[in-house]
């Protein structure tokens, strides 16, 4: 595996990179001058085929820190296919070879510009050979790429060359470890580690169990941070994503000089780094992973499955005139734009409620009134009650459904509900997961396979206290439930929603 991984990153540096062998040296030092005094021509230049697309802000921001900081301890939890791992290579590579820019302060107060250049890196990771993988971009650039070679010298050292340990020419060291390995007495003739990477240390195995992560932690901060200098400027950089709510990066985050969070996507539902990852892009991956997948993996925010809801029943549903109520009920999650909007047409079959139809999905408000067009053509003829969450933006979102009713020749019956909502969890939990456990929740057997349907039942599944998942499905569903409560309330004075042995006033 490493030798065919090590054959195709050497290939890829081959050919990516070419040289002007004749070049005067004159010209040569002209250009060196040029781009080590702007780090992402350098990155652009010595590393083509690694930096092919434009760097985002946050790229640059992240580099201008590192560069700029002799001590400095960074904590990168960014998304998967946002480079975190290249461009940190990037900015190593460029601390050893160029160097920090920095001004030094005698005692008498003179100041005088220098340049110091880091001279041990060690690269950990949740295994050694992970390490070793992590590790060998480095060391194939410094063995095969031409234009560092012809720029800064020949870097390969025969004598001391291995794939987990190498010290350039120049006196750089190398060294790739796993995490529990022993890194104490790691030095380089004086100088100890003054750049130590963390890249994936956490597994999905290892957070599953609170005792390993607090071994792990240990480790880390006596170990391998351990073997830094006190007296020796250290760089300190962890990379990852954030795969559990304890896990080491993220007990990291809280002692780091800098945590920067970036998803693949923004607050506004944006790439973060679209000259790379285009929306369609995006898109097409996206759907390919469950929504735990997507959040874990691009959005940085773990969810643990069945905390609250074990499972999700399935029923085929009644005749529609069967149902005693049926509530459309219509969450618009004007909150916060990266929210999903839902709409549930819920009915009641003596003491069952069946979720009969769900549209669920991060989208416009025109789609939001198009559902309400579908559920009416579903139940035309029959008494169904339309009801819309009351948000800050109500009366922009009731204009809108006014102004789509005039051009229709068709007004969507629809009134907010302005009930004062307690805690949502709370709601949600109390309500639902009794109906849930005692068999009185169904969703449509027959919308099983829709895809709205299914990100309902994501959603139910991931519900838990604390969880930074979307809820706004679930929300929806609680809200007409109670509002088929509230008006059979009206009717009897008593309702009885669960077999819960007590009854529900509304």
């Amino acid at each position: 595996m490493y030798k065919r991984l090590w054959k195709t990153q050497v290939k890829m540096i081959q050919d990516s990179v070419n040289i002007d062998e004749h070049e005067p040296e004159k010209v040569r030092l002209e250009r060196i001058a040029h781009l080590e005094a702007d780090p992402e021509a350098w990155f652009r230049y010595y590393f083509p085929r690694y930096a092919f697309a434009p760097a985002a802000q946050f790229h640059k921001d992240a580099t201008c820190r590192v560069l700029n900081n002799t001590e400095w301890y960074e904590v990168r939890i960014w998304s998967r296919e946002l480079a975190k791992s290249t461009r940190t290579m990037m900015e190593v590579l460029y601390l050893i070879l160029v160097g920090h820019r920095h001004t030094r302060i005698a005692a008498d107060g003179a100041k005088t510009e220098a340049v110091l250049k880091k001279r041990y890196v060690l690269l950990i990771s949740n295994s050694e050979d992970n390490a070793m993988r992590l590790l060998l971009p480095y060391k194939a650039n410094l063995e095969h790429n031409k234009r560092i070679i012809q720029d800064y010298g020949l870097q390969e050292n025969n004598g001391n060359w291995q794939a987990g340990e190498f010290t350039t020419q120049q006196g750089v060291a190398f060294r790739a470890i796993g995490a529990g390995q022993s890194p104490r007495g790691a030095r380089n003739e004086e100088a100890r580690p003054d750049i130590i990477l963390f890249d994936d240390v956490d597994t999905d195995a290892d957070c599953l169990n609170p005792e390993i992560i607090a071994r792990k932690w240990h480790w880390i901060e006596e170990a391998a941070i351990g073997t830094r200098s006190v007296s020796q400027p250290t760089t300190i950089i962890f990379c990852g994503n954030r795969i559990a709510t304890d896990c080491c990066i993220e007990r990291a985050a809280k002692l780091a000089d800098q945590v920067v969070q970036v998803n693949i996507r923004d607050e506004q539902g944006h790439s973060t780094w679209p000259e790379k990852n285009s929306e369609l892009a995006i898109d097409r991956v996206l759907a390919q992973k469950s929504y735990a997948a997507q959040q874990k993996e691009y959005f940085n925010n773990p969810l643990t499955e069945g905390s609250v809801f074990k499972e999700m029943a399935y029923k085929q549903v009644r005749p529609l005139h069967e149902y005693i109520r049926l509530v459309c009920y219509t969450d618009p999650s004007y909150k916060a734009t990266n929210d999903y909007k839902a709409t549930v047409l819920v009915g009641r079959w003596k003491e069952e409620y069946h979720i009969i139809r769900c549209y669920l999905a991060q989208t416009t408000t025109a789609d939001l009134i198009n559902w309400h067009y579908q559920v009416m053509e579903l139940v035309k003829g029959l008494n169904c009650y339309f009801f819309i969450e009351e948000v800050f933006m109500q009366d922009v979102i009731m204009k809108e459904i006014s102004d789509a009713g005039r051009r229709n020749g068709r007004i969507i019956p629809i009134r907010g509900d302005n009930r004062r909502k307690p805690d949502k969890f709370t709601r949600i939990e109390s309500l639902l997961d009794p109906l849930n456990r005692n068999g009185q929740l169904y969703l449509n057997e027959a919308e099983k396979d829709n895809p709205h349907m299914e990100r309902l039942a994501e959603q139910f599944m991931l519900f838990a206290p604390r969880s930074r998942g979307h809820d706004d499905g679930p929300d929806a569903v609680e809200g007409a439930i109670w509002k088929i409560g509230e008006m059979l309330g009206r009717e009897t004075g008593i309702v009885t929603i669960g077999k819960t042995g007590r009854d529900n006033r509304w």
